[in-house]
């Protein structure tokens, strides 16, 4: 599904205008992009969390020569899939989290 698609299938959801829906799914999707880039996390509670990880610099090789070269740090989004979501989509119950033992 793409931004378009997914504005006409909110709007037609909600009774919105597509217009109006496509305001409000770039704004999210601006908000989203700004807190990442200051180094925040985002959280959708069910849906999931978006994050950046540094990933440090090593040492790779070229596949097509076998040349060992040297990759950069650099950062990466990561995003963790929620408990609600997860269940939704691949139809399993969410794991509990073992009860913590009393001393």
């Amino acid at each position: 599904m793409q931004k378009t698609e997914l504005v006409k299938a909110i709007a037609e959801k909600t009774g919105h205008s597509q217009k109006a829906v496509g305001e409000v799914v770039s704004a999210l999707m601006d908000v989203i992009t700004a807190t990442l880039k200051n180094g925040e996390k985002v959280t959708l509670t069910g849906f999931g969390t978006f994050e950046v990880r540094e990933k440090k610099a090593r040492t790779g090789t070229n596949p097509s020569t076998g040349a060992k070269i040297q990759i950069p740090a650099g950062k990466s989004i990561k995003f963790n899939v929620g408990a609600t979501l997860k269940s939704e989509v691949t139809g399993k119950a969410p794991a509990k989290k073992p009860a913590k033992k009393k001393q």
